[in-house]
């Protein structure tokens, strides 16, 4: 179900130009009502598209107000339920609550390893443009699918 806004907890990021929600959502589909003429509630977030949501949760987890919600579906939540994702430093804390009032929190870590510490190149070979065009010392390749891009349409860093 796509994310809406909790209008009474919505603080539109305090007034700046582009909102929490704005920033983060893959599809561009959150937007801040400045002057109130497009939903009557001014200086607050909405979603304006609902049914283009792609219920990624990114606005969800990363609203400072918590005052995005989605309505889940019955797989994770049951019917009159809500789920709702706070953000911390190392982890977030999924907070479910049922129809009858009963909540369930589950708290996961956002990385298993600290930050900065991932050597994505680590043993693999550097980069010799020389070799582009014999199909040779690529990254993914290792000489076993050919390469079928023009090497002359490259951009080459100076």
């Amino acid at each position: 179900m796509p994310t809406f806004v909790r209008t009474e907890k919505c603080d539109g990021c305090k007034g700046q130009d582009r909102t929490a929600c704005m920033y983060i959502c893959p599809h561009d589909l959150m937007k801040l009502d400045k002057d109130g003429s497009e939903t009557g509630h001014a200086m607050k977030s909405f979603n304006q598209e609902p049914e283009q949501c792609w219920e990624c949760y990114s606005c969800i987890k990363i609203c400072p107000q918590n005052a995005i919600e989605a309505r889940a579906y019955a797989d994770i939540v049951p019917m009159g339920g809500s789920v709702q994702p706070l953000r911390g430093t190392d982890s977030i804390m999924w907070t479910i609550k049922f129809r009858n009032g009963t909540m369930k929190r589950f708290k996961f870590p956002i990385r298993t390893t600290p930050e900065g510490s991932i050597q994505p190149y680590e043993g693999k070979p550097e980069a010799d443009i020389a070799n582009i065009k014999e199909d040779k010392g690529f990254f993914n390749n290792e000489g076993k699918i050919p390469y079928m891009g023009n090497p002359d349409e490259l951009i080459l860093l100076k």
